[in-house]
């Protein structure tokens, strides 16, 4: 079976990805700088499974202490998930996110190509298909004119690894651009939990309902939406760690470089979340309408017939379960804040 080196793999989908591969009867190396995860959640990935896994923490730009963990194990694949993911924060920080998010990968490449690793699961986004696609999104259709430095990063790295392939046929790369990922896994054990103030709105949300953060924002109630606030394809992130291992099945059977949408296929609003979460709940989140945010679209979510056929994977949790998981997910964390008092 295959030793799988997760990048980010302490992170929010990392972590889950690393659940799914060791439950599949995969090897893994894991890497995390902890820049916005917590070594808990290796632990919590050991707890969950029973088992075992090397882990090196680690950035991906110091490639000297990145290097060994191609030295002193064998790699077959790698899925990269490792780099920073804040649209608003992108906005603000650019240079942060180019240099952080490309030299990154580009470090990862040049160790793949010493090391003679030809497989890799590339963690992009839905952002790379720009403000001028119609909806739902499908993998045929042009990329680029991203509406933020985020999605420029994924949308570059993209390119970057189709080229990659044109020297090296031989190299399997799945690019996976995947929409919003919410939820938790079932046990409680491992979720969303970013540091500091969440950019992401499920975490806002818990957080809220928690009693730890005053008010929702809403960015914006005047899209052109049924309810005028955004509206996403939200998707449970367990399923995305599921769609991670249907990949690298496909790396397999391919040659050259692919592109899947891991997605519901179904928009959700804003709103449409919170009362689905209050419904899962039954605790009421407090929120209030804000100016709209730079870089942010009105409406977009997926076409995942192409996963469907290809990879045999589709999503299987609706909202309400990725919401009474998040919540699962925050309570343990509350219960065990409150032992540790």
């Amino acid at each position: 079976m295959m030793n799988v080196l997760v990048t980010g793999g302490a992170g929010f989908i990392g972590s889950h990805t690393c659940v799914e591969l060791l439950e599949c009867g995969y090897q893994i190396v894991v890497m995390d700088n902890f820049v916005n995860s917590t070594a808990a959640a290796v632990d919590a990935i050991k707890k969950i499974t029973g088992k075992e896994f090397p882990f090196y923490e680690c950035d991906m730009l110091d490639l000297e202490n990145f290097e060994k963990i191609f030295q002193e194990n064998k790699i077959d694949a790698v899925i990269h998930f490792a780099g920073l993911k804040a649209v608003g924060e992108s906005v603000t920080k650019p240079w942060l996110y180019y240099h952080n998010n490309l030299v990154s990968t580009l470090n990862l490449i040049a160790l793949m190509e010493k090391y003679g690793v030809k497989k890799l699961i590339f963690s992009s986004s839905a952002t790379v298909y720009g403000a001028k696609n119609p909806i739902p999104y499908r993998e045929d259709m042009e990329t680029g004119g991203t509406t933020n430095p985020y999605g420029s990063t994924k949308f570059m790295i993209e390119q970057i690894l189709k080229d990659e392939c044109v020297p090296h046929p031989d190299w399997s790369v799945i690019l996976l651009r995947y929409f919003n990922p919410i939820g938790a896994h079932p046990s409680g054990l491992i979720g969303e939990d970013p540091n500091g103030i969440p950019n992401n709105l499920m975490p806002y949300i818990t957080r809220v309902a928690a009693g730890k953060l005053p008010c929702l924002s809403v960015y914006g109630d005047d899209y052109p939406t049924h309810d005028g606030t955004g509206v996403r394809d939200y998707i449970h992130v367990c399923d995305l760690a599921s769609g991670h291992v249907k990949a690298l099945e496909k790396t397999e059977t391919m040659q050259g470089a692919d592109v899947y949408n891991l997605g519901t296929g179904c928009g959700s609003s804003v709103l449409d979340v919170v009362h689905a979460f209050e419904e899962a709940s039954g605790v009421k989140v407090t929120y209030k309408i804000a100016p709209r945010r730079a870089g942010d679209l009105a409406e977009y979510y997926a076409d995942a017939t192409k996963a469907k056929k290809e990879l045999g994977w589709e999503a299987k949790y609706n909202l309400l379960d990725m919401c009474r998981d998040s919540w699962n997910f925050t309570k343990k964390r509350m219960e065990q804040e409150a032992a540790g008092k």
